[in-house]
């Protein structure tokens, strides 16, 4: 696991599953867990790294209903859990799904010693909305669906930074999920325009942060390859620098989401 201080106040840790990001931030005395890494020790290390960087955690949240997303009760049992009304909503509809894709992905990767993951007591949240951190800022909500049919994006305007959940990574293709919609995520990348442009960086799901000009430039990569995927399927280019072999199998999938 990669550890990256974008801010006194801001640390991302990036998993060695994935580069799964999972975002600290704090003001004052009260401070955010958003989203989570994947192996059992690199959330066994996090409460260590944010006790020694003075970085209190005041509750969880996450962008969506991944499972990927959704372990940070490992690294801090007793935290409250907040998400988007959507990712709520997903949640109840599918109870215990996250677990089941957590032990099938356990087993495939010989991970031993998991804790349990418990996703009781959900707190929904208002999207769009705003979130109180500390005695003076807050989080701004903005709707991201399409990569599945839930999904929330958090900016932090003080501190210029968005994290957005499995959208602008610099290492992983658009990925529409069976949930998910292409009109929905051309969508949302064009929602998601204007919150990038007042930013300074954006932290993927999936990928180190990037900074804002990469991001814009991730942005309009990204809508390329949709637009090309919806009108000439398997023909679509894919992004410039996300053409390994694992994104060409995610584009596979992607086909099979196109009516």
């Amino acid at each position: 696991m990669r550890v990256v201080a974008l801010d006194s106040d801001l640390i991302v840790f990036i998993s060695d599953f994935w580069q799964t990001t999972c975002t600290a931030v704090r003001a004052g005395d009260e401070g955010f867990l958003i989203d989570s890494p994947v192996y059992p020790s690199e959330l066994e290390a996090i409460p260590e790294v944010l006790e020694q960087a003075g970085f209190p955690v005041s509750g969880l949240l996450t962008t969506h209903a991944d499972w990927d997303h959704l372990l940070g009760r490992q690294a801090f049992p007793g935290a409250s859990l907040g998400c988007g009304e959507s990712t709520a909503r997903r949640l109840a509809a599918e109870p215990g799904a996250a677990q089941r894709e957590l032990r099938e992905f356990d087993d495939e990767h010989y991970v031993d010693g998991r804790k349990p993951l418990a996703l009781g007591g959900i707190q929904s949240l208002p999207v769009p909305g705003r979130l109180d951190l500390g005695p003076s800022h807050e989080l701004e909500l903005h709707p991201a669906d399409g990569h599945t049919a839930d999904g929330t994006a958090y900016l932090m305007p003080w501190l210029e930074v968005l994290v957005c959940g499995d959208y602008l990574s610099p290492v992983e293709i658009p990925w529409i999920s069976a949930d998910g919609s292409a009109d929905a995520y051309v969508a949302t990348l064009e929602r998601l325009r204007p919150v990038v442009e007042s930013t300074a960086t954006v932290v993927p799901g999936h990928g180190g942060p990037v900074e804002r000009e990469i991001a814009l430039q991730l942005l309009d990569e990204d809508l390329a390859y949709l637009e090309g995927l919806q009108r000439a399927g398997a023909k679509a280019d894919l992004p410039p620098g996300r053409r390994s072999h694992a994104q060409r199998k995610i584009h596979e999938e992607n086909l099979t989401r196109i009516p």
